[in-house]
């Protein structure tokens, strides 16, 4: 048990059954007043055993029938919850058809095929143990049978057509009632002889659980539960009883007699049963406790007489039926106590006059002490109808005034004493809105201004709020909130509404409200708008050492409403002439509080400024020479920093003339070395802002302070700064170089740090310092600058990048501080690797023939190796600019130039040239060239173009077309008539001569054609194997004027083809020229 406590504590982390220390527990508390005991504690510990091993046969079922999968989960404490899954843990869906008792087991009203499977698996969830326990997994089969056969509900459970249920008062009642048949049935429920409690009623489990929560004696009766389809219905009837366990009418409750007092304690509880009542006193049943001639038992209520102080004792009363028991302590204390005001003396009361003031007295005695008020402490005793007694001591005047302020005196007495305490009550003036804000109509973007002008006690402070709307204001600058009004600048159509100013005290509150109307401005000459005039007679009152107040008289706004007021002064002992800002306040106010500074002659004068601009100052104010005193603040930006290794040059920013706040300004400058057991040494100096101390060690640390003051005192102690003496160059180079080349461009460099004594300074960095030394490709040597890359901090390595490749580079580092850099490292010697080449210098093509051209090159400016040779690549270009077959060659590093043979005449090359070394290509260079035409096709296609343009090849060209179209007429003419055309017999298949047959594989046309149309076409025909004229051979050819005329003309000129549906045109195909021929090509193709 813990110390002080009554609290019991089992603990069996440490070891031990909790089975041990299952029972039940009561706790009782005693003293020599008596005992009182708790209520029965039951322990148990919680149990989530396992599941008892079965065989389970697989279930086959027909479809359509029911069927019931038993859960019967092992008995746990407490209870498990039950939930199906499947093997992938996943919970199975449920539904009307299929859904989950209230004993755990899972019900199909009827099977369908898709309910085949072989994982139907109960869990037992044990939340107290936190441990889940698995059934085997059920199989189920659904055969099908056709058809299937529909069935009317039957009720799987409840069994039988009525059953009875038995619930405790306060509980949840749950009925349940799972059908099944084919189609799957609805449930409905109802109350015999009344309606199911509204608001308390519940359906669950697609409506086949009833639920009702909170449940009394009134829902007692029977309930019935109807299982309906297409085929018929099935009900139940559920008859429910309401028991109760004991509850309280009547709690007994404590008692506190005097000496020779009469008392009761009452016990009234019920129930269903009714409740079985006893008494114990002090644990012990009365019947068997110390007699106490005072005490006599009826039933449900003691009652004691003329009670004495040994009467005091604990009471218990138990109320218990079948369902349960109720346990109540009250404590019988007699007592015999003068009484006792526990109000705190002389407290204050505070009320607003004209209303209710409520004085407190509150009393303990025994016997009940008796309450007098007087007002004054020699008053007589307050009585009459203005004064209300209560029965707990409190005096209430229900209409406070002025005059009933003052010292109020509550006496208590009782046969064992008397005892009095004194309060005061102070009644305030109530707070009044005096002028309150008023109905306002303005024009847009005008100013309007609500006045709230109040009166309040003088001994109350109070605060004003004003709303818009009955919510905040918006934030928005030009709403304005002065002392007693509110003004708003530039209204807008969104300012439109109601105003309420509220003022608050810690005793009362009162508010008022207006409505703003804005309305459109009517149409007006133009205004001419301008800065403000300057504000006017300025006046200086309230002069204190350290501040005053300034006031003045605002000048002509010139129709822009002033927004705000900058305040400037002189200082006319320091700086005369030169204003300086002070502060500035809104343009609504004229007032302005000013804090000074001593010895300072102040003049101020006041800006106006509206949304034009600024106003010309106002004439200055009358002086106000402020009193000396001790400087209010030292010297800023202290620094100490050494111009030499044996020096300390501590400066700082002088304080200005008024910030001296009087005559003699001077500073204390003292310093001493950190970290050294050394007294401050310190040297008054005029008012300068630099000191230098001499014949310091070099670059060593120094605490340093600088103090001002003036002939009336210092200023406030300064706070400490660490400063150094002088730097000096470092004394040692880094060591241990090492250089890591990681590719022909880049190398990383890494050093040990120096030893930071050594640094003599603050450490900025290092410096490497590299350079190339020469080219190992050509060997030749230049002078080339040294490059400096600087590192920053105490790194201890680095990325040199941009190096040239195949190259030999020397490299050093040195430290760097503020005073300058270190002594070098030793040159570090380091070769970069092989990379590719630049492009060739150029490459030039000459020399063309009819199948030659010569080449010409020189050598990469930068090989970044050693060349092994160069790549060289060409291919023809045609007209339509594309490209042929690319043919490459590979050339000795020590050639300068190539003739290239064989090559086509006419011909455009494109050339790609590049260069390489043992790492791979270099960038290449492109270059184009032509061989020479040979003079012989020149000519052909000249005397081509002379042909085409003779007018007898036009007139030949005009008599082919014509011949065509005779030969199409007659053709047309043969088939009507029904002659004997090679294509005759195929068009007598068809009834309707346009429409011509499809083909089964593409759905394309099909073509009329006889043994003649698969005869091999002329050698010279341009017309494809496949009868089809290409696209690009002419792009008026005859073909596009044949009307579905695939053919050609034979040697003699005759028309050789057949008679088809006109064909689309096909792409070109091979290496046939993608020029359009001429009329001569054309007729070439005939010939």
């Amino acid at each position: 048990m813990k110390p002080n406590s009554g609290t019991l504590v089992i603990n069996i982390m440490n070891g031990g059954k909790a089975e041990a220390y299952e029972g039940v527990y009561q706790c009782t508390a005693r003293n020599e007043r008596g005992a009182a005991i708790s209520n029965n504690i039951v322990i148990r510990p919680s149990r989530s055993p396992l599941w008892t091993k079965e065989k389970l046969e697989p279930n086959q079922v027909r479809e359509g029938d029911s069927l019931v999968l038993h859960c019967r989960p092992p008995v746990g404490l407490p209870p498990p919850i039950i939930f199906w899954m499947d093997n992938a843990f996943q919970r199975l869906p449920q539904s009307e058809r299929v859904s989950q008792g209230l004993n755990g087991d899972l019900y199909f009203s009827n099977v369908q095929p898709e309910d085949t499977r072989e994982d139907y698996i109960c869990y037992a969830r044990f939340n107290h143990t936190q441990t889940i326990q698995q059934k085997q997994p059920i199989s189920v089969k659904v055969f099908s049978t056709k058809p299937v056969t529909e069935r009317q509900p039957i009720l799987l459970t409840p069994t039988g057509s009525t059953s009875t249920k038995v619930e405790l008062r306060g509980n949840v009642l749950l009925l349940e009632c799972i059908a099944a048949g084919l189609p799957t049935p609805v449930i409905h429920w109802i109350k015999e002889g009344g309606e199911l409690p509204a608001n308390r009623t519940f359906f669950e489990n697609f409506k086949k659980t009833l639920k009702i929560i909170d449940v009394s004696e009134a829902d007692s009766g029977n309930y019935k539960c109807i299982a309906r389809n297409i085929l018929g219905s099935a009900h139940h009837v559920i008859s429910v009883t309401v028991k109760a366990a004991p509850y309280w009418i009547t709690a007994p409750r404590n008692l506190v007699l005097s000496p020779g007092e009469d008392g009761t304690l009452i016990c009234r509880a019920n129930g269903n049963p009714k409740p079985n009542i006893s008494w114990l006193a002090n644990g012990v049943p009365i019947a068997i406790a110390p007699e106490d001639p005072s005490r006599k038992v009826d039933g449900d209520t003691i009652i004691f007489s003329h009670v004495q102080e040994r009467s005091s004792a604990v009471y218990q009363c138990n109320a218990s039926n079948e369902y349960g028991y109720l346990l109540a302590n009250a404590f019988v204390n007699v007592l015999a106590e003068p009484p006792r005001i526990l109000t705190p003396a002389n407290k204050l009361y505070q009320v607003i006059s004209d209303s209710p003031a409520l004085l407190d007295c509150a009393y303990f005695g025994s016997p009940k002490p008796e309450i007098e008020w007087f007002k004054g402490v020699k008053g007589s005793i307050l009585r009459g109808s203005e004064y209300v007694f209560h029965d707990n001591g409190t005096l209430e005047i229900p209409v406070a005034q002025k005059d009933s302020t003052g010292t109020y005196t509550c006496v208590a007495r009782n046969e064992l004493g008397k005892v009095q305490n004194e309060v005061q009550l102070e009644v305030k003036d109530p707070t009044m809105i005096i002028k309150q804000p008023e109905y306002k109509v303005i024009q847009r973007y005008g100013q309007v201004s609500f006045e709230c002008i109040i009166k309040h006690d003088s001994t109350l402070l109070p605060t004003v709020i004003w709303l818009k709307d009955n919510d905040e204001l918006p934030d928005d600058e030009r709403f304005l909130v002065g002392k007693d009004n509110l003004t708003i600048m530039n209204v807008t159509d969104k300012d439109d509404g109601t105003y309420t100013c509220i003022v608050n005290t810690t005793l009362d509150s009162v508010s008022a409200s207006a409505v703003l109307t804005v309305v459109a401005a009517p149409p007006t000459p133009a205004i001419i708008y301008a800065r403000p005039n300057p504000p006017f007679d300025l006046e200086l009152t309230g002069q204190l050492e350290r501040s005053v107040e300034l006031s003045w008289i605002p000048g002509d706004e010139n129709n822009s409403p002033i927004t705000n007021f900058v305040i400037e002064y002189e200082d006319g002992l320091h700086e005369p002439g030169v204003w300086h800002y002070q502060t500035e306040v809104p343009g609504t106010q004229t007032t302005v509080q000013l804090k000074l500074s001593p010895y300072v002659n102040y003049s101020f004068r006041v800006i106006a400024v509206n949304e034009i601009g600024r106003s010309q100052p106002s004439e200055p104010s009358e002086q106000y020479l402020t009193k000396s005193a001790n400087p209010d603040e030292n010297p800023s930006n202290v620094q100490g920093i050494g111009s030499e290794p044996d020096n300390l040059v501590i400066t700082w920013e002088s304080l200005k003339g008024f910030q001296s706040n009087g005559p003699g300004l001077q500073y204390k400058v003292s310093w001493r070395q950190k970290d050294v057991d050394d007294e401050w040494t310190s040297v008054i100096v005029a008012n300068v802002s630099k000191y230098i101390v001499s014949g310091t060690p070099t670059f060593v640390p120094y605490e340093i302070k600088v103090q001002a003051l003036n002939d009336l005192g210092y200023a406030p102690e300064p706070s400490e700064v660490i400063g150094h003496s002088g730097e000096d160059l470092p004394m040692v180079a880094p060591g241990n170089v090492q250089v890591h080349v990681i590719n022909s461009t880049l190398a990383k460099v890494h050093w040990d740090p120096v030893p930071l004594k050594t640094v003599r300074g603050h450490l900025q960095g290092y410096k490497v310092y590299y350079w190339k030394v020469q080219s190992l490709s050509r060997r030749s040597r230049r002078h080339v600058e040294k490059k400096i890359l600087t590192f920053r901090g105490n790194k201890t390595f680095g990325m040199l990048p941009g190096l040239e490749p195949y190259s030999s580079y020397k490299l050093n580092v040195r430290v760097v501080n503020g005073k300058g850099e270190g002594p070098a490292s030793p040159d570090k010697v380091f070769k970069t690797p092989e990379g590719v080449p630049s492009s060739p210098s150029f490459l030039k093509i000459t020399n063309p023939t009819l199948d030659s051209l010569t080449l010409e090159w020189g050598s990469p400016t930068h090989p970044n190796g050693v060349l092994t040779s160069y790549i060289l690549k060409f291919q023809p270009i045609n007209n339509t600019h594309e490209l042929g077959p690319l043919v490459e060659i590979r050339i000795p590093a020590n050639e300068s130039s190539l003739i290239l043979k064989n090559l086509n005449y006419s011909t455009r090359y494109k050339f790609y040239f590049n260069a390489q070394t043992s790492v791979g290509s270099g960038n290449q260079i492109t270059e184009e060239a032509v061989t020479i035409m040979d003079e012989g096709k020149m000519a052909m296609a000249s005397r081509q173009v002379d042909i085409a343009t003779q007018g007898w090849f036009i007139g030949l060209m005009c008599a082919v077309a014509l011949l065509i179209l005779i030969l199409l007429i007659v053709c047309f003419i043969r088939r009507n008539k029904g002659g004997k055309y090679p294509v005759k017999e195929k068009e007598d298949a068809h009834a309707d001569p346009e429409i011509q047959p499809m083909k089964e594989d593409d759905g394309t046309f099909g073509e009329y054609s006889d043994a003649e149309d698969h005869k091999p076409l002329k050698k010279g025909s341009r017309t494809p194997s496949d009868r089809t004229v290409k696209k690009e051979d002419s792009d008026d050819s005859l073909v596009d004027y044949g009307e579905g005329v695939n053919g050609q003309f034979n040697e003699d000129g005759s028309f050789i083809g057949q008679y088809s549906g006109k064909k689309e045109k096909e792409p070109a195909e091979g290496n046939e020229s993608s020029e359009a021929p001429s009329p001569v090509n054309a007729m070439n193709s005939f010939v």
